[in-house]
């Protein structure tokens, strides 16, 4: 299991081929700044257990982040929304990709089978000085097996 899932998510996201637009990415804040993006952990959820014939645990957990990105954006104005959005979808697109390809990072003991999850990716405030705020919230399924 990875010792900093956090760290491992954030090099991850940065290595999106648009994330260029962005100037920054920090954790657990984000500045109100066109061009910035935050990554917040949502902790660590877990989903389900069993054990088998050897008596192992196997235990399928989640970690939930959530990755704010304010991108300018005019008020009223159709042109700017359009390229953040897509660049949100885009965004997740590529993050499924990645998984799909065993190309996300993992956490867990049965690398085959985890997944990373890029959905939900809206427009969550707007204001008059030209910035919008994106949301995209990010879950990583993995199993850790105890002996």
């Amino acid at each position: 299991m990875d010792a900093n899932p956090l760290q491992t998510m954030r090099e991850f996201v940065a290595q999106y081929p648009d994330w260029d637009i962005l100037s920054q990415l920090t954790i657990d804040y984000t500045d109100r700044v066109p061009d910035c993006a935050g990554l917040f952990p949502g902790g660590m959820v877990e989903v389900s257990r069993h054990r088998d014939i050897l008596g192992r645990a196997w235990v399928v957990n989640q970690y939930n982040f959530a990755l704010y990105a304010n991108l300018a954006k005019a008020p009223d104005e159709d042109a700017g929304a359009t390229i953040n959005a897509d660049w949100v979808m885009g965004f997740q697109q590529w993050v499924q990709r990645q998984s799909m390809l065993g190309l996300a990072p993992t956490f867990g003991d049965v690398p085959r089978d985890e997944t990373l999850r890029a959905q939900n990716g809206a427009i969550y405030a707007a204001d008059d000085e030209g910035t919008a705020l994106y949301v995209v919230q990010l879950s990583a399924t993995y199993t850790t097996i105890y002996d």
